[in-house]
């Protein structure tokens, strides 16, 4: 809805609104509640940069291993009372992430990548079981 109040906005200047509300299937009502709305939206949007920047300085702070969650707290300890959406949301749009260690888990044994002789390519686990398996029948 957004996009076409602001074509409305935009071609207010070269046709009537109410012209233009039609042809965009709006109701006049949406578009003069938009136009309302544009000094909330620019506040909420400056307000998104402060918490924007207050993040940056917990983040840098925790060597920038803290998250949405840790961040959250961090500035409800400040004093700041932020819902973990909104600052999920502000991260994210900033591209701010915190450090996963949970990433490129291991297993503790190694997979068996031998192939077992004479078993056929459907109950084979992997590419090269199969090949052997081929060959095998070849010769």
């Amino acid at each position: 809805m957004s996009l076409i109040c602001r074509f409305i906005h935009a071609e207010k200047a070269n046709y009537a609104i109410t012209l233009l509300c039609k042809a965009m299937r709006t109701a006049r009502s949406t578009y003069y509640a938009w136009v309302a709305g544009a000094g909330a939206r620019e506040a909420r949007r400056r307000a998104d940069v402060a918490l924007a920047h207050e993040i940056t300085v917990i983040h840098i702070a925790s060597r920038r291993n803290y998250g949405v969650p840790r961040v959250t707290a961090e500035l409800r300890r400040r004093g700041q009372v932020v819902n973990r959406k909104r600052g999920e949301r502000v991260m994210r749009e900033h591209g701010i992430a915190g450090n996963s260690r949970r990433t490129g888990r291991r297993s503790l044994t190694k997979a068996d990548t031998a192939a077992a002789p004479g078993l056929p390519p459907s109950q084979c686990t992997n590419r090269r079981s199969v090949i052997e398996y081929r060959k095998s029948r070849r010769e």
